[in-house]
């Protein structure tokens, strides 16, 4: 492995245990957050000379613990601040955490902090846990890289200046708590499924990272339904990840994905929890819903055999929950599959221009009017999809898609 190829994967494997045990000696995530990537950009200064450690996360560790040091001394004054610097020589072990002893998803937990507007925390969650770019992530929420970065400072700030505590709440404080930390690991998910990194289709860092801590909330929380839908959806979507995108780089859509290449032990654990949670008589909420559709998707041995009415059933119940655009562009497309594109189209039509900077509403209106043959408003949308995609496979994807229809 080359040494920037080591870098990268210590970034991914390492950025969160980093800022997280940072996190916990400082108390700061100013310190924590910058500490860590001077760790990193010394990394990228000393590897090519002196070789890659053999435990690359100690080496980042010791280093950014020292760059945090060296900051707090810079910044320090007397009184406060020399007992702030006093905390790099305790080696004392972490309170307790809660039920379980996670650094990071004590963590996920402090940036989740109800302080926060959901939006918000979700920012943070991504860029200290994460370890995704300001701009990544603003394209995730669609704003401003600029606005993004703001954002994440003022929350930082605000958890610095209330002293939020860095643990996994006591249990009465949980529900209060959970919806946050539920959507940051989807996202967080999601972005790994379908990465904005440049030249990365997929990283598997990333979902494995939000596989991981929702199975720890599910510990922590073992009759949540949204909780255990959550992990179901995660494992049922990572089931197909072999199949997504192609040997050429490609995305493959579910349609034409290699059914063989699926994971069965994960199909059969998300299928486990689904009818566990059907069978509670509770009724479902978002993550339970979802997680539903994709158990309709993962039980057809071929598309052809997708129940389509149930798939729709199930979008009309979500969109009782969720009437985001997002969630009726998929009932969208569920609908054209059983009532025909032109049916299809004219619900996505009805969105109008609240989801124009979205890359997959021009992707699906492309297909949809492919389908009814018209070519050239099919290349327009193809065209749009393609200027808003961030991720390689599927950008691909859309162009192989756009120059089929030719001129």
């Amino acid at each position: 492995m080359s040494v920037p190829d080591a870098i990268t994967q210590a970034h991914r494997a390492e950025w969160a245990r980093v800022v997280a045990a940072l996190t916990r000696r400082f108390g700061d995530l100013d310190v924590a957050e910058e500490a860590a990537a001077e760790a990193f950009a010394a990394a990228v200064e000393h590897w090519p000379g002196g070789g890659v450690p053999p435990n690359p996360g100690a080496w980042l560790t010791m280093t950014a613990t020292r760059k945090a040091i060296d900051r707090v001394r810079r910044e320090g004054k007397r009184g406060d601040k020399q007992r702030e610097a006093l905390m790099v020589y305790d080696d004392a072990p972490p309170a307790p955490g809660g039920v379980i002893d996670d650094e990071r998803l004590r963590l996920v937990f402090t940036c989740c902090h109800p302080a926060l507007a959901m939006e918000t925390r979700v920012a943070l969650t991504l860029r200290m846990v994460g370890g995704l770019t300001v701009a990544e992530i603003a394209r995730a929420f669609l704003v401003r890289e600029t606005a993004m970065g703001q954002r994440i400072t003022r929350a930082k700030a605000k958890i610095k200046a209330a002293r939020i505590p860095y643990r996994v709440p006591s249990a009465e404080d949980l529900p209060a708590r959970v919806d946050g930390v539920l959507t940051v690991l989807y996202l967080v998910f999601n972005e790994g499924y379908l990465s904005s990194e440049a030249g990365a289709a997929v990283r598997q860092d990333l979902t494995a990272e939000a596989i991981r801590l929702t199975r720890l909330l599910r510990a922590l929380l073992p009759a949540d339904g949204e909780v255990a839908g959550l992990l179901a959806l995660m494992l049922l979507t990572d089931a197909r990840r072999a199949a997504r995108v192609s040997a050429g780089g490609e995305l493959v859509t579910l349609d034409e994905q290699d059914r063989g290449a699926w994971d069965p032990a994960l199909i059969a654990e998300g299928h486990h929890l689904v009818r566990e949670r059907l069978a509670s008589g509770v009724p479902p909420g978002r993550y339970q819903v979802l997680a539903a559709i994709n158990a309709v998707h993962t039980s057809a041995r071929d598309v052809r055999d997708t129940d389509w009415s149930q798939v729709v059933a199930l979008y009309d119940l979500l969109t009782r929950l969720d009437r985001s655009p997002i969630v009726v562009l998929n009932r969208a497309v569920a609908i054209a599959e059983l009532d025909g594109p032109e049916v299809g189209l004219a619900e996505v039509d009805r969105l109008g221009g609240r989801l124009d900077g979205y890359h997959s509403f021009h992707a699906t209106r492309a297909h949809l009017l492919r389908r009814l043959g018209r070519s050239g408003d099919a290349r327009a949308a193809y065209e749009k999809a393609i200027a808003l995609a961030g991720n390689t496979a599927e950008i691909a994807y859309l162009t192989r898609r756009r120059d089929q229809l030719g001129r």
